[in-house]
């Protein structure tokens, strides 16, 4: 893999998918809803029932995915929905963080979700910089940060043409 390519994972993929998770939650703790300890702590069936692709699409970039990682589900009633997404610090500013968006989206396309929906926690003006790019709009809604009730997380929305 090079810098900019993407390579969506399965259930046989689990190590990628943990060895790039984990660093994601060692790196940006307050990004995510889940934390290291919890997450090292999963066994390594845990891994794999989590890169079930009916559970969504789980996907990485960069040589091993060394460069950043990006997770969709699908919540029932809801749309696609972005729950996971980073880019290793050496990584920034390379088109990374593009690539991953583009692919979840794609990913969503492909299924006809009507948009794509995620949260950005409410001071992460670079990762909402980026989700704008790709034409993310704030929504308006809010909601206290799972892990700290004091940091706020906003919704962001992108309508895909879902008629297509």
């Amino acid at each position: 893999m090079t810098d900019t390519d993407v390579r969506r994972l399965g259930p046989d993929d689990w190590r990628a998918w943990r060895d790039v998770r984990l660093a994601a939650l060692a790196d940006a703790p307050e990004a995510f809803g889940s934390s290291l300890e919890r997450e090292s702590a999963y066994t390594d069936d845990d891994w794999r029932a989590w890169l079930d692709p009916a559970k969504g699409l789980k996907a990485i970039a960069g040589p091993g995915g060394a460069a950043g990682l990006i997770g969709v589900w699908t919540p029932p009633d809801r749309a696609a929905e972005i729950y996971s997404m980073w880019v290793a610090p050496q990584w920034r500013g390379r088109g990374v963080g593009d690539r991953l968006i583009a692919e979840a989206v794609a990913w969503a396309a492909e299924r006809r979700h009507p948009h794509v929906d995620l949260w950005v926690v409410g001071d992460n003006d670079p990762a909402a910089r980026l989700y704008r790019r790709h034409g993310f709009r704030d929504t308006g809604e809010t909601q206290p940060h799972p892990r700290d009730a004091g940091v706020l997380e906003r919704a962001m929305r992108l309508e895909l043409n879902a008629g297509q």
